[in-house]
């Protein structure tokens, strides 16, 4: 055994930037590749119809596609005029005038909202067991991870609330505060401090959405896996992120990144949809009316003639959901195999789930 030479100093140790698939973990970048093919395996080899139905159904309830644009667009191109905006002054005007009709549509809204919350959590979890397991299986997957989307949504609920109530509270403090201001001769004073506490509405806005996006993509996965609160969750990413917080960061930079481009690819897709399907239902109204006066008829609202545009309408809306969920859920289930595969190779759990459905190790 020949020992080095006393003389000579051992060089010093060099850091160099590699892709470390020796211990298995994926950088930002590394992880775009392995989520690209395992979001084309569950989509496209094979594609299956159910399962692109059950995943656009999923993704639409997670926020797939730019849906309140789209009503908007797509109601005004209709033939007939709706009042929208008069029906709803008047009710409001009625309800004005009940205090019990002003509480039961408050309670409504609120249960409305509280409910579409606690599906997006438990959909969350859905998508993320299909991810996995490269299999839609809705039903089960609802029952198996119950108590990981209730935990979810407590928490989400609760930064909500706390979020709500801090900027409400916010406003009512400018509101106490600003007029004396304005009285006094500090106007530069009173507009500073409306400045700033927009500019920190903006700054909170943002870290909630943050938030919300590691959730969703790093913690709801350890969730799953480990079957663990979301607190315990988010402790495991805070340690990952101490010991490498450039990584976290770059990842949510990256992360942005991808989400505006498949965002201007979705609406790519979506302006000349429904642009399509809204000259086509001006067209099939027209045609409608054009061939009543042929006959000898006109178009009077009645009965029948209102439940005819509601249908009409309902088979409109249906299909503006069927467009935007289905052209928004690559997109989705993309972005979810993104944060599966970057958070599974750090958390040995999560990522024996994922090397468990790929199909070298089905074929082994």
């Amino acid at each position: 055994m020949r020992l080095p030479n006393p003389g000579r100093l051992p060089p010093p140790p060099r850091f160099v930037l590699t892709r470390r698939t020796d211990t298995g973990v994926l950088s930002p970048i590394d992880s775009l590749s392995p989520a690209w093919s395992e979001t084309m395996r569950l989509l496209f080899r094979p594609v299956i119809g159910r399962r692109w139905m059950a995943l656009s159904v999923v993704c639409l309830f997670l926020g797939g596609g730019t849906s309140t644009a789209a009503f908007q667009w797509g109601f005004g191109a209709l033939p007939v005029d709706l009042h929208a905006t008069e029906w709803i002054l008047r009710a409001r005007a009625a309800i004005a005038q009940h205090w019990s009709l002003t509480l039961l549509a408050s309670v409504l809204s609120l249960l409305l909202v509280l409910g579409l919350i606690y599906v997006r959590c438990m959909l969350r979890f859905v998508l993320i067991d299909a991810v996995v397991k490269q299999e839609v299986t809705i039903r089960a997957a609802w029952i198996n991870l119950k108590a990981s989307g209730r935990s979810y949504f407590l928490w989400l609920l609760g930064v909500v609330g706390a979020v709500t109530v801090l900027i409400f509270g916010a406003i009512a403090l400018s509101l106490r505060y600003l007029a004396p201001l304005r009285d006094g001769g500090r106007a530069w004073f009173a507009s500073a401090l409306l400045v700033g506490e927009l500019v920190a509405v903006v700054l909170l806005g943002l870290l909630v959405t943050v938030l919300i996006m590691l959730t969703d993509d790093l913690a709801a996965p350890l969730m799953y896996a480990e079957r663990i609160s979301l607190p315990a969750a988010w402790r495991t990413v805070a340690m990952i992120s101490r010991r490498d917080p450039g990584t976290l960061l770059f990842y949510v930079v990256l992360r942005f990144a991808v989400s505006m481009g498949i965002s201007l690819a979705v609406l790519s897709v979506l302006f000349p949809a429904l642009m399509g399907l809204s000259s086509g239902a001006l067209v099939s109204a027209a045609l409608v009316i054009l061939t009543l006066r042929v006959v000898g008829l006109a178009w009077a609202w009645n009965p029948v003639t209102v439940i005819l545009a509601v249908l009409a309408l309902g088979v409109f809306t249906a299909i503006i959901f069927a467009i935007l969920s289905v052209v928004g859920m690559p997109g989705q289930v993309y972005l979810q195999n993104y944060g599966v595969r970057f958070i599974g190779s750090r958390v040995p759990s999560l990522g024996v789930l994922c090397r468990a459905s790929s199909p070298w190790r089905r074929r082994g």
